[in-house]
C-alpha cells in the first residue's frame, strides 16, 4: 500500500498555531543545552506534561517519549548524548499509572493493530509492561550500569500519577 501524501489543509490548523506561537518564540540562538542539567524519559501519553509537572520550562530539559516511557536502544542513546555533549547532570525515568502498555499482551497489541491496519501486524515489536515496577527497576538498572553513564548522572526512577499529577520516586 503506497503512503497517503498530505495536503496542505491537513495540517492548516496546526500551522496556524506555529505562526502564533512564533511570533513571541523567545529561544532563538539558544545552545541547546539542558540549562537545569536534567533529562527526562517518560511515555508519550498525552496526559503527561513533562516539564510542568517538574516546574521546568523550554531549554531546561532533555526529554524523550516512547510508549511505556521504557529505557530503549534509542532512550539510552539519547541519554549518552545529554550526559556528554548536553550537561545531563540528572535522569528521571517516569512511567505512568493506567499506562496502555501495561493493558494488554504483545500478541493482544499486534492483534489490535493488525485489524486496524487490515493487514498483518505479527512482526512488530511493543513494549509491552507485565510488571511497572519490575520494569522500573529494570530501566534504572540499564542506565545506572550503562558504561557511557554509569557515574556520571544521578538517576531516579519515578511514577508519575495521571489522576492527581503527583511523582512518586520508587528507585
Amino acid at each position: 500500500m503506497p503512503a497517503t501524501r498530505s495536503a496542505p489543509e491537513d495540517f492548516a490548523d496546526l500551522l496556524a498555531a506555529n505562526q502564533t506561537f512564533s511570533e513571541s518564540f523567545a529561544l532563538s540562538g539558544f545552545d541547546g543545552i539542558a540549562r537545569a542539567g536534567v533529562a527526562i524519559v517518560t511515555c508519550m501519553d498525552s496526559r503527561i506534561d513533562p516539564l510542568g509537572m517538574l516546574g521546568l520550562k523550554p531549554g531546561d530539559a532533555k526529554t524523550f517519549r516512547n510508549p511505556g516511557g521504557r529505557i530503549t536502544t534509542a532512550a539510552l542513546e539519547a541519554l549518552v548524548l545529554g550526559v556528554h555533549l548536553l550537561e545531563v547532570e540528572r535522569i528521571l525515568v517516569i512511567p505512568h499509572t493506567r499506562c496502555a502498555m501495561g493493558s494488554a499482551t504483545e500478541d493482544e497489541f499486534r492483534a489490535k493493530v493488525g485489524a486496524s491496519a487490515g493487514q498483518d501486524a505479527s512482526w512488530q515489536g511493543f513494549h509491552v509492561v507485565h510488571d511497572q515496577l519490575d520494569a522500573l527497576r529494570q530501566d534504572i538498572a540499564a542506565v545506572r550500569t550503562h558504561p557511557l553513564i554509569a557515574d556520571r548522572a544521578k538517576v531516579g526512577g519515578f511514577v508519575y500519577d495521571v489522576d492527581t499529577g503527583l511523582l512518586d520516586q520508587k528507585f
